[in-house]
């Protein structure tokens, strides 16, 4: 999937009226995925980390009291507010702190791929992806400057 189809997907099942924990967002894009071929769902996910991994950075992540769960859900929430607010945040990391102050979650949205590959297959997908969305696995992004 290219980066540009992930981000018009994302666009296309963003519900009209607020969804502040993605729940909406989440079950339109499973439902979407899975009515489509298995390679989608698997580009997804690789967009997914890919975009999860570049705000894996200590800029965003050094924040006292955030948890690495918290880190992550913090992360989904700004995929989830589209490729606009993502690639803003990436460049001005002030950007991030509402998410944060706020506890802004998208953790819902992590688990799209997984069932919509199970949908299809009606099988558990044990996926591994190129990067890891996990917090503090980008370790370029939490090198000393």
């Amino acid at each position: 999937m290219h980066e540009n189809t992930f981000w018009q997907l994302i666009d296309d099942c963003t519900p009209p009226t607020p969804d502040p924990d993605a729940e909406q967002l989440a079950a339109a894009l499973t439902y979407r995925l899975s009515a489509g071929p298995l390679v989608t769902v698997v580009g997804f996910a690789e967009q997914l980390s890919w975009a999860l991994y570049r705000l894996d950075r200590r800029e965003f992540g050094n924040r006292k009291g955030l948890s690495g769960d918290g880190f992550l859900y913090t992360r989904a929430a700004v995929v989830a507010a589209g490729r606009g607010t993502y690639e803003a945040t990436l460049h001005d990391p002030r950007l991030f702190t509402p998410y944060v102050e706020d506890l802004i979650w998208a953790e819902r949205l992590l688990y799209v791929p997984d069932e919509a590959y199970g949908r299809i297959t009606g099988e558990e997908w044990d996926r591994s992806t190129r990067y890891s969305y996990e917090s503090y696995s980008n370790t370029e992004g939490w090198a000393d400057a």
